[in-house]
């Protein structure tokens, strides 16, 4: 995120990273990186963290994120790829921080690809490597299941929601305008979903572990090679999941048509209704904020000047 959390302060994320991870601490400092989840440079007896404080509802619980990351670290005994959380002091990869869930990754020395980086025919076939080990790991115990994320009374709902003015904050309104504008398209989207999920639920033994979210903010390139960042989506699911911002080299690993249609909706349908909590909820027009409101305008293909 770009803004650091309005609950919590440099300081108790400081004292939980020195408590669970890092006793010799001696900098901590804020990152204004990525989108979702809070991020600091902790710093200490010649050790460098990557510290990530999560939000969990709705996306989580904070069994389930537990579970994720631990999954992500089995992952991580048998591919150089995945860059996992460290474990804290008690055995976990979370430690609770107010209402939220905190953990550590080692610092990488590399860089992200930009989108045009991630588009060049040589890094997506190393992609495709990293996906196809990924895909034929193991599952690890307690991985969870895909399941859909979004239910058949989802457009009727927002449409409820957007009947009346939002006063929330400054950009509550031109949120709920896009929203309502676009709720028979929303009814569309979540029809197709549902019947591409049940498809999907019918063929859960083929499924695989995927980490759904490859995209290319969540790649470092590294001397030691390409590295997977950010694992709390893990997930047994159709491989598809991980294809969507492969371009054209996806043709390459046959895909399913229906189920590359089936996680692009699935992506889609799960931002606009983050987004659609967002507005809705008290904001004060953040960069963060703003962020969000183009994010929204996108996944529902509207002008953003509307």
């Amino acid at each position: 995120m770009l803004t650091p959390p309005t609950s919590l302060d440099d300081g108790a994320i400081a004292r939980a990273v020195r408590a669970h991870w890092l006793p010799d601490l001696h900098e901590i400092k804020y990152l204004p990186w990525g989108f979702g989840a809070h991020h600091w440079q902790a710093i200490g007896a010649g050790t460098t963290l990557f510290v990530t404080l999560d939000q969990l509802e709705p996306r989580h619980t904070a069994a389930s994120l537990e579970a994720a990351y631990a999954g992500a670290a089995a992952l991580a005994a048998g591919s150089a790829a995945v860059c996992a959380p460290l474990p804290a002091d008690t055995g976990r990869y979370t430690v609770a921080v107010g209402s939220e869930a905190l953990s550590v990754t080692p610092w990488l020395d590399g860089h992200s690809p930009t989108e045009a980086e991630a588009a060049e025919p040589a890094h997506a076939r190393e992609v495709i490597r990293v996906l196809n080990g990924l895909h034929r790991a193991t599952p690890p115990a307690g991985i969870r299941r895909w399941t859909p994320q979004i239910g058949p009374d989802f457009a009727d709902e927002l449409a409820a929601r957007t009947a009346t003015t939002w006063t929330s904050g400054p950009l509550a309104e031109p949120a709920r305008r896009a929203l309502r504008a676009r709720t028979a398209a929303v009814a569309t989207w979540t029809r197709r979903y549902l019947e591409l999920a049940n498809s999907a639920l019918t063929h859960r033994g083929s499924w695989v572990p995927t980490h759904g979210e490859p995209h290319h903010r969540n790649q470092v390139i590294t001397g030691d090679g390409l590295k997977l960042v950010d694992w709390e989506s893990l997930a047994l699911a159709p491989p598809e999941r991980d294809y969507a911002d492969l371009g054209e080299a996806v043709e390459s690993l046959r895909p399913d048509p229906a189920m590359v249609e089936l996680f692009a909706l699935d992506w889609r349908l799960a931002e606009i209704a983050e987004y659609a909590r967002w507005f809705a909820a008290a904001h004060t027009g953040t960069d963060d904020d703003h962020t969000a409101l183009q994010g929204l305008f996108e996944e529902l293909d509207v002008n953003a000047g509307r």
